[in-house]
């Protein structure tokens, strides 16, 4: 109990301290190991105040590739849990707009090279979209949530977005499908507290080469990724 309750009392000062960290990092002067410490070092603490327990599937992935991950979300701990487990792959959410408008943290996110998208504006959503690409042609990996936000019912995935396909097939990169389950258990839409009982489990799915579609087979794309991943979703559900 004292565990669920000092997660919640010291994320806050724990989040404005890695934004004054972040913001002071010049990322045209830094190393990639400096521009990226202080997104790690946040993940990590977070996950350490936390006291869940990780149990993940890395599959295939090279730990410091180069990709472009595409996951299920369900909860605002996906992002130090990914932050944590992902650490040497360089990467970027792409996120929505609300999260940049948070004072301070949300400067931060900017700074970091997080990717904005304001999902009530079309023409908006995909220069986030090219934007994005350029950010992975620049050695970040970037990562988004095809669901567009976080899913409340955790039996099953939500209906995915056309935007992660495009993503995905305009950067070229090899994709990383993956699915997390329990983080919404943990710590549901709109929670206060945690409960760090229920056991957290990542499996990364088998990478995916972009090139046996073309942007014309985006829904194509989209439909045989997400009969793959919540396949797989529902396999790593029944583990409990």
């Amino acid at each position: 109990m004292l565990r669920r309750l000092f997660f919640t009392i010291l994320l806050v000062p724990v989040t404005i301290w890695y934004s004054l960290k972040m913001l002071k990092v010049d990322p045209e002067t830094s190393t990639p190991e400096e521009y990226d410490r202080w997104g790690l070092a946040w993940g990590a603490a977070a996950v350490k105040l936390s006291g869940v327990k990780i149990e993940a599937d890395m599959g295939d992935v090279d730990p410091k590739g180069h990709y472009v991950f595409i996951g299920n979300h369900q909860s605002n701990l996906d992002i130090p849990v990914l932050f944590y487990l992902l650490k040497g792959n360089r990467i970027r959410f792409v996120a929505k707009k609300s999260l940049f408008e948070i004072p301070l943290y949300g400067k931060a996110l900017g700074h970091a090279g997080h990717i904005c998208i304001d999902r009530g504006n079309r023409r908006a959503a995909m220069q986030s979209l090219n934007d994005a690409v350029e950010t992975a042609k620049a050695g970040i990996s970037p990562l988004i949530f095809p669901e567009g936000t976080r899913n409340l019912d955790l039996s099953k995935l939500m209906d995915f977005k056309i935007g992660a396909m495009i993503l995905a097939l305009k950067a070229g990169l090899p994709v990383v499908p993956f699915v997390m389950t329990n983080t919404g258990r943990v710590m549901g839409k709109g929670d206060f507290f945690i409960d760090n009982r229920p056991v957290v489990r990542f499996k990364a799915l088998p990478v995916i080469d972009p090139a046996q579609y073309t942007l014309k087979e985006r829904e194509r794309f989209k439909d045989d990724l997400y009969d793959m991943m919540n396949a797989a979703y529902q396999e790593l559900l029944a583990k409990g």
